[in-house]
């Protein structure tokens, strides 16, 4: 089954008079949607409690859940301590994940700004394999990370250098975010066939299994020479890419990813919209 939902709450959740993430899924359920990402890209600081009450409405309303881990984890600082904290940071998602019954954790892994790319990815490697034999001591193997393909251009997220990532080991699975996709390309996702040509690279990399099932996220972007500077919504459509392109993909190849709407402001809505895209474009086949 595809899966659609938001990253994050929308504002309009919190307009309406809602102030805990206790009630996403039941108001997500009521849109018409079935997935959600929960952020704590500023750190893990959910308790147990909470996050089992949020799992409990989760499981309730068929909501697939994940979790984003905190965006300053950089598994190839030169900084040996920095990368012992960001591998923490992972397995302190993990174990939030699990009291959760979150199925997916996404993960940036780092940059390499300041050190040697080859260097920074073999590091970076070296330690999402320490992660994932912690992971799997502390009886948290059974959630799958998701490190991202990231949208500035000197940070180690490259579709290649995610890819070599998963290769570590087979239980891993990207986060296929198309509007970095589109800012480090700068502006290379304009039809069917750019998204197919990603989407064949990633088959050949992955296998089918993986391929079918990957964790997406999705919303137009602004990019500069160095790539991603702004995500917008559905309706800045002078901004790319476009949902309806990766729709046709999608159906094409069979495919039943998780699509995370990371819309300015609007990500649940705008995850309606791109839901109800895929709807109409499976309708005409």
């Amino acid at each position: 089954m595809i899966r659609f939902g938001p990253s994050g709450n929308s504002e309009s959740f919190y307009n309406e008079g809602y102030k805990s993430s206790v009630d996403m899924p039941k108001w997500l359920n009521n849109m018409g949607l079935n997935a959600y990402e929960y952020q704590c890209n500023r750190g893990v600081r959910i308790g147990q409690e909470l996050a089992e009450k949020i799992g409990g409405e989760a499981s309730k309303y068929d909501i697939f859940l994940s979790i984003h881990a905190p965006y300053y984890i950089n598994m190839a600082s030169p900084d040996e301590e920095k990368r012992k904290k960001s591998r923490n940071y992972i397995i302190k998602t993990l174990t939030a994940a699990k009291w959760m019954g979150g199925k997916r954790v996404v993960a940036h892994i780092g940059s390499y700004s300041k050190v040697d790319k080859k260097w920074a990815l073999d590091t970076a490697k070296k330690e999402l394999f320490h992660v994932i034999q912690e992971a799997d001591a502390l009886g948290l193997g059974g959630i799958t990370i998701c490190p991202e393909i990231l949208g500035k251009k000197n940070q180690l997220g490259s579709l290649e250098e995610i890819l070599d990532l998963c290769s570590i080991d087979e239980r891993l699975i990207p986060t296929v975010d198309f509007a970095h996709l589109h800012a480090r390309g700068q502006g290379s996702l304009n039809s069917p066939a750019d998204f197919e040509r990603v989407l064949n690279i990633i088959k050949n990399s992955l296998g089918e299994e993986r391929f079918k099932n990957l964790h997406c996220h999705f919303s137009r972007v602004e990019f500069t020479k160095g790539g991603e500077k702004k995500h917008w919504t559905m309706k800045d459509t002078n901004f790319g890419p476009e949902f309806l392109h990766l729709a046709e993909i999608i159906l094409k190849n069979k495919m039943q990813p998780v699509i995370i709407c990371e819309s300015r402001g609007m990500m649940a809505e705008d995850a309606l919209e791109m839901k109800n895209i895929y709807q109409n474009v499976k309708g005409g086949m």
